[in-house]
């Protein structure tokens, strides 16, 4: 017998697993994780690659047919491209893609494109090197490009940019970053920076409608429903096809209404919604031995905690664990 598709109360399917490999981060974005920040999870917590594989293999079983790895950053995970081949060969994973500041991505890139990745998704807030430090709390910038490079001759189907716009910051080196993303065939992200633990909540986006606006009649783009992965983002694309703009707006324009995604954090919590407490905690029964009947009706018990949105505009200062904590 097949199982019944995986769908919460509010008659939403649940076809996007987010899974978090660690919680660490070789950088200190200003909206992520705070500096000095040391309340890490400690590795006897994290789930093995095994009891990720479990997981994700009954998931898979249920319906969810697009999985991301993420973190912290998921490439300080040691081995990482081998869980990647793992869950790229379960049956019904449709879509296996990875979120990543690029930092390692020069030394990764082929592996993680052998083992079954086919999408990225690269977190890059500016093209200044001030701007990137301002930003990121380090001087990465050379190793992320060197990162796609590696990652664009790989061969993957698709390279996103991930641009969190900063009021003051970084809101004037947008225009660089499509330039650059037309130069070399990515697609950029404008992504509004959300107010999760006390760095979300001190960083603040500029309203993005007009930036997309004035970008649309410089770039001739239109609103494009092609589909280009399992989030959220809105795209336009322009006439020749050169450039795709992407814009992901919790804040503005929420899109909780056909939220279709949950996130396994780094020691096995599924967190049902970002702007939430809700969450389950699957790590004691993976490791109790519980069957796979018992663990996916779990799984099920936790997709009905799901709430129907956030509350990130009403409540700003709700969520005070830190995105990495969670899994991006």
């Amino acid at each position: 017998m097949v199982p019944l598709m995986l769908s919460d109360r509010f008659g939403r399917t649940i076809d996007y697993l987010r899974v978090s490999v660690t919680d660490r981060c070789d950088l200190r974005c200003q909206y992520c994780i705070p500096k000095g920040f040391k309340d890490f999870e400690t590795p006897a917590h994290w789930l093995t690659f095994d009891e990720i594989t479990r997981v994700v293999g009954l998931f898979a079983r249920m319906g969810t047919h697009h999985i991301r790895l993420t973190g912290g950053e998921p490439l300080l995970r040691h081995q990482l491209p081998d869980l990647a081949a793992r869950l790229a060969a379960l049956p019904g994973i449709a879509d296996l893609s990875i979120s990543t500041n690029g930092t390692q991505l020069g030394r990764f890139a082929e592996p993680l494109r052998q083992a079954g990745v086919r999408r990225l998704n690269v977190s890059l807030d500016s093209l200044r090197a001030d701007g990137v430090r301002a930003m990121s709390g380090a001087d990465s910038m050379a190793a992320v490009l060197e990162g796609l490079a590696a990652a664009k001759a790989a061969g993957f189907d698709a390279i996103k940019i991930n641009m969190v716009p900063i009021a003051g910051v970084n809101d004037g080196d947008i225009e660089a970053m499509v330039a650059f993303c037309i130069e070399h065939g990515f697609i950029l992200r404008l992504i509004e920076a959300m107010p999760m633990g006390p760095t979300g909540q001190a960083s603040h986006s500029p309203d993005l409608a007009p930036i997309v606006d004035h970008l649309a009649r410089r770039h001739a783009l239109t609103p494009s429903a092609a589909p280009l992965g399992a989030g959220p983002a809105r795209y336009w694309r322009s006439h020749d096809g050169g450039f795709t703009l992407g814009l992901i707006t919790p804040l503005s324009q929420h899109f909780c209404a056909t939220c279709n995604r949950v996130r396994l954090s780094v020691d096995g919590t599924l967190y049902l919604c970002l702007g939430q407490e809700a969450s389950y905690a699957l790590r004691p029964l993976l490791r109790a031995g519980v069957s796979d009947d018992d663990l996916e009706q779990a799984i099920r018990a936790a997709i009905e905690l799901k709430p129907e949105r956030h509350e990130f505009v009403e409540a700003p200062g709700k969520i005070m664990r830190i995105m990495a904590k969670t899994g991006g």
